[in-house]
């Protein structure tokens, strides 16, 4: 009897709360980060495919880099804009990906000290990255050549690992 008292208080509540207007999560947080990045990773195969309609720009600065990814068309310019704001929230919410590649490892056990502006483009998107450690500009840097490459060689590039820069 005891046991079963147990069992429903979890279904009592739920049921309480639901009532009350409180919303609930509609599945649980690792599956929305599952979820999270099953889409990233759908995006970024979808720009590797489509490499060829991608256009980018890298000016190195002597805090980081700025670049400019664009596309005259406009559902790669979309992904590209969908691609960088993912990654935008990656870096700023701690939720590192690629971590088997020493460089993207390395870029995300450094994301604090990432200042990052991003601004739409009408074909995609500009974004400056910057530090005030002369380190993690050297990760802002090498991490802005791979993704280049990235655009350059596609899947390619993207099964490798990328070394991370000497400090």
């Amino acid at each position: 009897m005891e046991i079963r008292r147990n069992l429903c208080l979890p279904v009592i509540i739920l049921a309480i709360v639901s009532g009350s207007g409180a919303v609930l999560p509609s599945e649980p947080v690792w599956a929305q980060q599952a979820n999270s990045q099953a889409e990233d990773r759908e995006i970024f195969q979808f720009l590797l495919t489509n490499k060829d309609q991608i256009n980018r720009e890298v000016t190195k600065l002597n805090n980081g880099v700025e670049t400019l990814t664009e596309s005259s068309v406009p559902a790669v310019a979309k992904k590209i804009q969908e691609h960088v704001a993912a990654m935008y929230d990656r870096v700023e919410n701690r939720r590192p990906i690629r971590m088997r590649d020493p460089l993207f490892r390395a870029i995300f056990q450094h994301a604090g000290q990432i200042h990052m502006k991003m601004e739409k483009t009408d074909n995609g998107i500009r974004v400056v990255e910057t530090s005030d450690d002369p380190y993690v500009v050297k990760l802002i840097q090498a991490h802005a050549d791979v993704v280049s490459r990235f655009v350059k060689y596609g899947f390619d590039e993207s099964r490798k690992n990328h070394p991370v820069p000497k400090r």
